[in-house]
């Protein structure tokens, strides 16, 4: 349990730097797009507005996950950071989508012959600090979900990313629209529409695995080949069957039926149960639910 805590605070202390980052660009970036005249750096700014409110989930999500197991979950609240990690997968869809048709708009008012004015250097500037103040956030994060193995957290700082692909895309249009001039103003929202598909494809990638757990999928096949490894290297264990795996959260749950000779003691058999379940603990970590269920072994019955 003082594990799960420690994994729990280090995701909420690791947010919540996120939270006071994003609060502090997104004001910025809302305040030069504004000023600076400039629809990519006001897309972006309300890019990173959907910051907040992935943040916030993320915490609240953790402020489950770090409930102990109880009647009703007797399996833990794991599931609940799954749940934060397809959140911020769909705000960063909305997010994508809502420029895409800003900068759809945009783009066909400049085809149609409307005057843009030309971004402000403010909104450049802007720009350059969100990609520097993003990315260092981006590898601080990643490397902290790495190390406590945590999907949300992980995806939060894919979030993260994506705000550097979207000031990326922003500078370039706005340094392209100033350097080059009025007639280049189309610049801005070209790179706000390119920015959106590259969002929409991070949000993709941060739901899918996500979707597949909520839905219980299996472990993968490697996973799976290092679980049969391990019973195999148990000399009392002869065969297995109905091997069950799943992830809760960043828990492992395998189930399997282990045979055994049946002239073995209850004592000796446990024993036997026992080594596997450590070695799979040694395998997918401490936190793994691991259940072994010990049948006597029949030559010519078994089916995997």
């Amino acid at each position: 349990m003082e594990k799960e805590l420690l994994r729990s605070y280090k995701a909420k202390k690791i947010t919540l730097s996120g939270f006071y980052v994003n609060a502090g660009l997104t004001f910025f970036k809302l305040f030069a797009g504004i000023y600076g005249k400039s629809n990519a750096m006001l897309a972006d700014g309300i890019h990173s507005l959907s910051d907040f409110f992935t943040d916030l989930v993320v915490l609240i999500g953790f402020k489950f996950t770090e409930r102990p197991e109880d009647e009703c979950h007797n399996y833990g609240h794991d599931k609940f950071e799954t749940l934060s990690t397809i959140i911020v997968s769909v705000f960063l869809v909305i997010a994508s989508l809502s420029i895409l048709r800003s900068g759809i708009q945009n783009l066909i008012c400049i085809i149609s012959g409307d005057i843009f004015p030309r971004p402000g250097w403010i909104a450049l500037i802007a720009a350059a600090i969100s990609i520097l103040g993003k990315e260092l956030l981006y590898r601080y994060t990643i490397n902290v979900g790495q190390k406590i193995n945590s999907s949300a957290v992980i995806a939060n700082a894919w979030h993260h990313r994506s705000d550097v692909f979207t000031s990326i895309g922003t500078f370039i249009g706005i340094g392209g629209s100033i350097i080059l001039g009025a007639k280049w103003t189309i610049l801005d929202p070209l790179a706000s529409i390119f920015v959106s598909v590259l969002i929409f494809k991070v949000a993709i990638n941060i739901f899918s695995p996500a979707i597949n757990e909520l839905l219980e999928s299996s472990l993968s096949r490697k996973e799976c080949e290092q679980i049969i490894a391990v019973i195999a290297s148990c000399e009392g264990a002869k065969d297995y069957h109905n091997l069950r795996t799943r992830r809760i959260g960043s828990k492992v749950a395998i189930e399997v039926h282990i045979l055994v000779d049946d002239n073995l003691s209850v004592t000796t058999a446990h024993d036997t149960v026992t080594d596997i379940e450590k070695d799979l603990k040694n395998v997918f970590g401490e936190t793994s639910i691991i259940t072994i269920h010990i049948e006597p072994f029949t030559v010519g019955v078994i089916s995997h």
